[in-house]
């Protein structure tokens, strides 16, 4: 019965290995968009921005674009998305 598991729409299936990252040394870590919108190919983890519960984990970057200056801010774990990021300059 194991061999025709399906999973639910709302699992997700590992579809790469997604790197092992260490939250609290992303800081000015640099990473490639594997499909760029707007001339914004690499990018730079700009800030680690701190919960105001210092026992609490970090949740949030904020990314910056190297040609245009844009920040914005997501969760340090979408970085772990092989099929929208790469770690460093490629």
């Amino acid at each position: 019965m194991l061999g025709n598991y399906i999973p639910q729409a709302d699992q997700a299936m590992p579809t790469a290995k997604s790197p092992r990252l260490n939250p609290n040394k992303l800081l000015l870590s640099k990473w490639t968009a594997v499909a760029p919108q707007h001339k914004e190919k690499h990018f730079i983890v700009s800030k680690l921005l701190l919960p105001e519960d210092p026992n609490a984990p970090l949740e949030l970057i904020e990314l910056e674009a190297v040609f245009s200056k844009r920040t914005q801010i997501m969760p340090w774990r979408d970085l772990r998305d092989t099929e929208t990021w790469r770690q460093g300059w490629h």
